[in-house]
């Protein structure tokens, strides 16, 4: 790669953090250099063409697939960059790649709009292949999972309904019976990512089956539906601050009397909480470290704005106010300490799994869309009124940013989780101060001495005068 295409001095491998560096393989940094000089200087040159290419009406734009992306496609086989997100520890189908070699590609997947589909990389594909890997049976891994590693389809995960609070998973109403050798599901989905897009042939949904089970998670199950089973209808798709995402979409959906075989439940009836949980631990990671990649890429065009030339206020360039440097540097701090706490998750993760590393999952869920949003707004604080249009990429960048603190759980129910579980050491803290106060008074009773207020030691200290 030359210079001219890469924004650091140095390669990709070469900017490991030294904490991660022990956990990164050799063949997993010449990956990583790989990515680099396929999303800089192949896929970030077609994100414009694949603009164009996806048409204009909202006709067009949900019946397109760019051609660009079965070329990008092919091009990323030719590089053995491929399905790199199941980590080798749990997943035989994967490039055989950890959570934490995984994670650092994914943050400059996260540049490019594309990159992660072109790589065959991308949500909500990435987690629906990983229960299908880990929970799917024989028949179940043949019929979707084989065509979605081969990037042959796509497929969209049905759990948020519009009528229920579905941060809380169990609140979910698409109810599923058993009726003979079939399962009839009926109700509504809506913010199905990837329904729209014309390659979508498989739904993964999350259904009540059992209602009145005394355990209120395992009341439900995924499905296995087909798009195209009768009784699904897309009333339309749901925009993000304005922007479809066409042609991937957020689909509305309704169910009515919709059957599909007994043999496309995942897993078992009233396994769904399980399941889901499974699918989501590993999912935020790789969110977490795409935004980690966006960040960046809004410093770069905040750095890039204050060393123009021709963007001088009041007598100065913008990089000889004091106010831009203070946010630059304090953007470069933030996005640092994001990527750390999500690399140190997916190591927790790689050492043991998604369940062991609920606590730094949940940090990362929160602090990453955070750090993004924030980079993102102080880049359109620099360029001002081109900032919140089309002319750059900044508004469409925070408006997919803003949509992170809110996907796979909204910030509540991670800080609420967090802080549970930071709480549960009250009555041990308790003890452990009582025990020490013991072991101060014992001490100072050692010594001939008793316990005093610390400022009327300061206060007689004084009184002599100072000795300086």
């Amino acid at each position: 790669m030359t210079t001219e295409l890469r924004t650091h001095a140095q390669r990709a491998s070469e900017r490991i953090p030294p904490i991660a560096l022990p956990y990164v393989s050799e063949r997993a940094r010449k990956a990583l250099d790989l990515v680099e000089k396929f999303v800089e200087e192949e896929c970030i040159p077609a994100d414009a063409v694949y603009q164009q290419q996806i048409g204009k009406t909202v006709e067009e734009r949900f019946n397109s697939h760019p051609p660009i992306m079965e070329e990008l496609k092919q091009r990323a086989r030719e590089y053995g960059l491929w399905n790199m997100f199941l980590p080798r520890n749990h997943f035989k189908e994967g490039a055989g790649f950890s959570n934490v070699e995984y994670g650092l590609m994914a943050e400059i997947l996260g540049k490019s709009r594309i990159a992660s589909e072109a790589t065959n990389c991308a949500a909500p594909d990435t987690g629906n292949m990983e229960v299908l890997a880990k929970y799917g049976n024989a028949a179940q891994k043949k019929q979707w999972l084989e065509p979605l590693l081969e990037g042959k389809i796509r497929s969209a995960f049905l759990m948020t309904e519009p009528n229920v609070a579905s941060s809380d998973a169990t609140n979910i109403e698409l109810a599923v019976h058993q009726e003979g050798n079939e399962w009839v599901l009926n109700g509504q989905k809506w913010w199905s990512s990837g329904a729209g897009d014309p390659r979508c042939t498989i739904y993964l949904v999350m259904a009540k089956s059992d209602p009145n089970n005394a355990d209120k998670y395992k009341q439900q199950s995924v499905v296995l539906v087909p798009h195209d089973a009768p009784g699904i209808t897309i009333h339309r798709m749901l925009s993000v601050f304005g922007y479809d995402d066409a042609p991937h979409g957020h689909g509305h959906i309704t169910f009515k009397n919709v059957r599909v075989p007994i043999g496309n439940m995942v897993l078992g009836a009233g396994r769904g909480f399980e399941i889901i949980q499974g699918r989501l631990g590993p999912g935020r990671i790789h969110h977490a470290m795409r935004s980690v990649g966006a960040a960046e890429k809004a410093l770069d065009l905040f750095v890039a704005r204050l060393n123009d030339p021709n963007k001088v206020a009041f007598g100065k360039m913008l990089n000889e106010h004091g106010v831009m440097l203070d946010r630059l540097a304090r953007a470069r701090i933030d996005i640092d300490a994001a990527r750390l706490i999500v690399l140190n998750a997916a190591i927790k993760i790689d050492l043991s799994n998604a369940k062991g590393a609920l606590k730094e999952i949940a940090e990362a869920k929160v602090l990453v869309p955070k750090t993004l949003l924030e980079t993102i707004d102080m880049a359109i604080q620099a360029y001002g009124a081109a900032g919140v249009c089309q002319d750059t990429p900044l508004a469409n960048m925070y408006a997919n940013g803003r949509t992170m603190r809110i996907v796979d759980g909204p910030d509540e129910v991670h800080l609420q989780q967090l802080g549970k579980a930071e709480n549960k050491r009250g009555q041990q803290v308790l003890k452990y101060y009582k025990t020490q106060d013991a072991n101060v008074e014992r001490v100072l009773k050692s010594h001939g001495l008793g316990k005093v207020d610390p400022l009327q030691l300061n206060r007689e200290s004084g009184k002599g005068g100072s000795r300086l």
